[in-house]
């Protein structure tokens, strides 16, 4: 392992930052009284046409809330099928052990950045990509950082979705923190 990174390679500003919790709904509306953030936006078993942990071809359901706190995307996650997992790498099943899990990257070129980190001796932990193309990997930075790096290619379709939710977030009154995503 070099670990020889240099800032620049952290130049892309973290996006959002993801916490693992068994119940994403709970944790959003938690989350929406304590600090005002959201709303919060719910992807239910997220469809992907592939993904990869660690290497090995592995089924992955999974869940999401989205919203917006400040200038940063918040998301909740959760794991609904059993097994190993990107997620179950840090909070073991059967634990109930929640936490941050990764902070998100978008970066121009997805297969360079994940070949960056790989050479400097940071394994790729997942990579995925959605039923609707877009591509994304989970960089292990357990050791020196307690958790992931999720790395996202820029697409229109991405930042579209970053932008959507931040957009309803301004003037935000508090009503309704809790909106479902159509499929």
């Amino acid at each position: 392992m070099t670990n020889n990174m240099t800032i620049d390679s952290f130049s892309p500003p973290v996006r959002q930052i993801a916490y693992f919790v068994k119940d994403i709904e709970a944790a959003a509306l938690a989350h929406h009284q304590q600090f005002g953030s959201g709303p919060y936006f719910i992807a239910r078993n997220i469809p992907l046409r592939l993904s990869h942990h660690r290497g090995i071809d592995r089924p992955l359901d999974h869940s999401s809330a989205y919203g917006q706190w400040g200038s940063m995307m918040i998301e909740f996650v959760q794991q609904n099928n059993s097994g190993p997992s990107v997620f179950h790498d840090i909070f073991p099943e059967g634990t109930g052990k929640t936490g941050i899990h990764h902070l998100a990257i978008i970066v121009d070129d997805l297969a360079v950045a994940i070949s960056e980190y790989n050479h400097n001796g940071f394994e790729t932990a997942l990579y995925a990509e959605t039923e609707t193309g877009v591509a994304f990997a989970m960089i292990d930075m357990i050791k020196p950082h307690g958790h992931m790096i999720e790395l996202y290619a820029s697409s229109p379709e991405l930042v579209g979705f970053y932008n959507m939710v931040a957009d309803a977030a301004k003037n935000y009154d508090g009503t309704d923190p809790i909106r479902e995503l159509s499929a």
